[in-house]
């Protein structure tokens, strides 16, 4: 084993995204992955049964302490609003209905979003577009932890808080790194959003309004099925700043397990991720991937080489856009 060193800044890069560069290779290649481009059309369905499942839960929580609703907030709350959170992620790139069709993907968005309790939808379409157009650059990629953070947060407790307290800094980072100007669209998710927890609480009560924020706030915090967060971009080998998931956890989550799939073929739904890496596996089979979320979470904590500094900065040489249909 190598000596353990820890990191006290980020690995700047002049390089092209590896994701623009592999995309190119495999479409000429394996000219076929273009027909896994398209919608998922079971998304709005599966999307609409965990909505109508979150709504059972205010049903049956209503009359329960406060400490039965912690409890089934983290192992189950959790677990419906990550799985929503990650179809957002899926509705964003336009797989409920096509690309042909923005309106209906951002309304669907809109519905995807109630059970969480706080509108994101249409701001997270805003910015995680600027992710998969300039990964790893500062300041247009808001998925980078700022050097505040990185500074604040670098010893094992340090790291284990940061973990607890992750959400905030998800929320909130985008509007400190890189405002953007509020668009019609967002005004009309938080009226939708406001009116339906109007609704809540009128019906069910505040505390299961609470429910629906601590069962968001769990499933971004210090979660297993939150894992993801760290695992996909903070780098764990030198000079890879992308990496897959393939455990069963993919199956509650839409396949973003397959996150270098993902960011090479943002317009594949996460259904037919697993297919790309069948056609074509020489291109992933060189590349680190992770097994288990726990294990990422710990070695995130532990390790002081893997942290909030462990991440790729890429210096702005030249604009990196997605697919056209993105």
């Amino acid at each position: 084993m190598g000596q353990r060193v820890t990191r006290t800044d980020f690995e700047w890069v002049q390089n092209k995204q590896s994701h623009v560069i592999r995309r190119n290779a495999m479409l000429k290649k394996y000219p076929q992955i273009k027909k896994l481009f398209g919608v998922d059309p079971r998304l709005k369905y599966v999307v609409t049964a965990l909505v109508f499942a979150q709504f059972f839960m205010l049903y049956v929580m209503q009359n329960q302490s406060w400490k039965m609703i912690f409890l089934v907030a983290y192992f189950v709350g959790a677990v419906i609003n990550h799985s929503l959170m990650v179809a957002s992620h899926e509705i964003v790139h336009n797989l409920a209905f096509g690309h042909a069709r923005p309106l209906a993907n951002r309304y669907f968005g809109m519905w995807c979003n109630i059970p969480i309790g706080l509108p994101f939808s249409i701001t997270y379409k805003k910015y995680h577009t600027l992710h998969h157009m300039y990964l790893s650059q500062e300041v247009l990629d808001h998925d980078i932890p700022t050097i505040a953070e990185a500074k604040m947060f670098t010893t094992t407790l340090g790291k284990l808080i940061y973990l607890i307290v992750q959400p905030t800094f998800f929320v909130f980072r985008p509007f400190f790194v890189n405002p953007m100007p509020i668009q019609k669209l967002e005004i009309v998710n938080a009226v939708v959003q406001f009116v339906f927890d109007i609704l809540v609480v009128a019906v069910f009560g505040w505390k299961m309004l609470s429910f629906l924020l601590i069962s968001s706030f769990f499933a971004l915090s210090l979660h297993p099925i939150a894992g993801h967060l760290i695992s996909d971009h903070y780098m764990f080998k030198k000079g890879f700043e992308t990496y897959s998931y393939y455990g069963p956890l993919n199956w509650i989550h839409f396949n973003v397990g397959y996150h270098n799939e993902h960011h090479d073929f943002p317009s594949i739904p996460g259904s037919r991720l697993p297919e790309v890496k069948k056609i074509a596996p020489e291109f992933y089979e060189t590349i680190p991937y992770h097994t288990s979320y726990l294990r990422v979470l710990y070695d995130f904590v532990t390790d002081p080489a893997v942290g909030l500094y462990a991440r790729v900065k890429r210096k702005p040489l030249e604009k990196e856009t997605v697919s056209s249909q993105d």
